[in-house]
C-alpha cells in the first residue's frame, strides 16, 4: 500500500522544523568530552569506563538508527522525530540528575537512541515533504548537524563554569530539544491526520538489510562508515597528536576548531554541488588526495604547518554532508530513502564506534603515531573508491527493482 498524497509544510516551517532538529542531534554526544575529567571524578570511574562513554555514540546511532524504520512505519516519519526528540530530552535530563555512574550509562544511551532515530529518519522526512525545496532543506539538516556537534564541543566547558558543574551542563542540552519538541508534535499530529489511521503501517519488509542489493547503497555506506570513522577519530585523538609534537593546548584546540568550522562550509556547499555538478568523481577524487596529504602532513611535518594539515582533513571531511546530501538525492520514493537511511548510517557508526578505540590500542601497542597516522592515511584509497562508487548518477530504487527481477 501507498501513502496517500500529504501536504507539504509551509516552506518556513519545514525550514524551523529541519533546523530545530538537526542542531539539537549533535551536543549532547559531543558536549561529553571536553569535561570528561570532572565527569570521571564526579562520577569516581575510570579510563575504561570514559572509553565505553566515548564509544557509546556510535554504537547508539548503529543500533538504533537501524530500527528507526520500523518504528516509522508504525507511527509515521515526523511522530518517530518527535519520539526521538523525547527520548533525547528525557535522557539528558535525567542523567544530569544521578550520581550512580551506570545509570548515567543507561541515561545516555536512551538519550543517544533518540538522537539516532532522528539521524535516519529526517533525510526521510525531507524526501517525502520537501519537493524542490529539497536541495535548500537538505543544506540545512546537514548544516545543523555539524553546527550542533561543534557548539557541544565549545560550549558544554564554559556552561560547566557558569552552572555550577559538569552535570548541570550536561543537561543544559535538553532545553533546546525541548523547545524543538512543539514543532515536531504538530507536525506528527498533521501528517497522521491527513494519512489516517489505517495508512500509517505499510506493507513490506522493514529490514534495512534489503537495500544491500543496491551497489549504491553499499559503497555509500562504506563511505559514510569510513568518514564517520575519521571524524571520530580526529575529534577524539587529533588534538593530542598535535600536543604531543609539541604544541600547546590551546594551539590543538584552536586547530580542532578549524577543522570543525571548514566541516561547516562543507555542509553549506555540498547538496547545491550534488544538483549543479556534471560529474562528482572530481570531487572525490580531490577528497581522497587530500585525505591522505592530511594524515602523510601529520608523519613528516605535524607542527611545521599544522594548519595546513587540519585544513586539508576538514576539507576531506566534506564526504559527509556529501553522504547525508546523497540519502534524498539517489532516492525517488521516501521509503527507499528512509531505508537507505537506516543501511547506510547503522553501519558507519559501528566503524565509527570501532574506530578510536583500535587507534588507541594501536598507539599504545606502537608507542608512537607514526603507525596509526600511516594506516589512516591508506584508507583513503578505499575511502576514493568508495566514493566514486557512490557519487555516480543512478538511484536505488532502480537498482533494487532490478535485483527484485533478476529473483523472480
Amino acid at each position: 500500500m501507498r501513502d496517500v498524497p500529504l501536504r507539504p509544510p509551509a516552506r518556513l516551517s519545514a525550514g524551523v522544523a529541519v533546523v530545530v532538529v538537526s542542531v539539537n542531534l549533535r551536543p549532547g554526544a559531543a558536549g561529553v568530552g571536553p569535561v570528561l575529567a570532572e565527569l570521571r571524578a564526579g562520577l569516581g570511574v575510570g579510563g575504561g569506563y570514559a572509553g565505553l562513554l566515548n564509544g557509546l555514540p556510535g554504537l547508539c546511532f548503529a543500533v538504533a538508527g537501524a530500527l528507526a524504520v520500523g518504528l516509522a512505519r508504525r507511527i509515521g516519519t515526523a511522530a518517530g522525530i518527535a519520539l526521538g526528540l523525547v527520548a533525547a530530552a528525557a535522557g539528558l535530563l535525567l542523567r544530569a540528575t544521578t550520581g550512580s555512574a551506570w545509570l548515567f550509562l543507561l541515561l545516555s544511551t536512551l538519550a543517544l537512541a533518540g538522537m539516532a532515530v532522528g539521524n535516519v529518519l529526517v533525510p526521510a522526512w525531507i524526501k517525502r515533504f520537501g519537493g524542490h525545496r529539497q536541495v535548500a532543506l537538505a543544506t540545512l539538516y546537514g548544516t545543523g548537524l555539524v553546527v550542533g556537534g561543534t557548539l557541544g564541543s565549545l560550549l558544554t566547558a564554559p556552561l560547566a563554569e557558569s552552572l555550577g558543574g559538569w552535570d548541570r551542563a550536561l543537561g543544559a542540552w535538553a532545553l533546546p530539544i525541548l523547545l524543538a519538541l512543539p514543532l515536531w508534535l504538530r507536525l506528527a499530529a498533521r501528517e497522521r491526520r491527513d494519512r489516517g489511521p489505517a495508512t500509517v503501517a505499510r506493507s513490506g519488509s522493514v529490514l534495512p538489510l534489503g537495500v544491500a542489493a543496491s551497489p549504491t547503497a553499499v559503497a555509500m555506506t562504506l563511505l559514510f562508515g569510513l568518514q564517520s570513522m575519521h571524524a571520530y577519530v580526529q575529534m577524539g585523538w587529533l588534538p593530542q597528536v598535535y600536543r604531543d609534537a609539541g604544541l600547546s593546548a590551546v594551539q590543538a584546540g584552536g586547530l580542532q576548531a578549524l577543522l570543525a568550522a571548514t566541516s561547516i562550509v562543507g555542509s553549506l556547499a555540498m547538496p547545491t554541488v550534488i544538483v549543479r555538478a556534471p560529474s562528482l568523481a572530481p570531487y572525490m577524487m580531490t577528497f581522497g588526495v587530500l585525505l591522505a596529504s592530511g594524515y602523510t602532513g601529520l608523519v613528516l611535518a605535524p607542527a611545521e604547518v599544522p594548519w595546513l594539515w587540519a585544513l586539508m582533513l576538514g576539507v576531506a571531511g566534506f564526504a559527509f554532508p556529501l553522504v547525508i546530501a546523497l540519502l534524498p538525492a539517489r532516492t525517488h520514493d521516501p521509503d527507499v530513502t528512509a531505508r537507505l537511511s537506516g543501511f547506510v548510517q547503522p553501519v558507519g557508526y559501528l566503524a565509527a564506534a570501532a574506530g578510536p578505540v583500535l587507534v588507541g590500542m594501536l598507539h599504545d601497542a606502537t608507542g608512537g603515531w607514526t603507525a596509526v597516522l600511516v594506516l589512516l592515511g591508506a584508507t583513503a584509497v578505499p575511502f576514493t573508491l568508495a566514493g566514486l562508487r557512490a557519487v555516480r548518477p543512478v538511484l536505488v530504487d532502480d537498482e533494487l527493482a532490478d535485483a527484485g527481477r533478476r529473483h523472480e
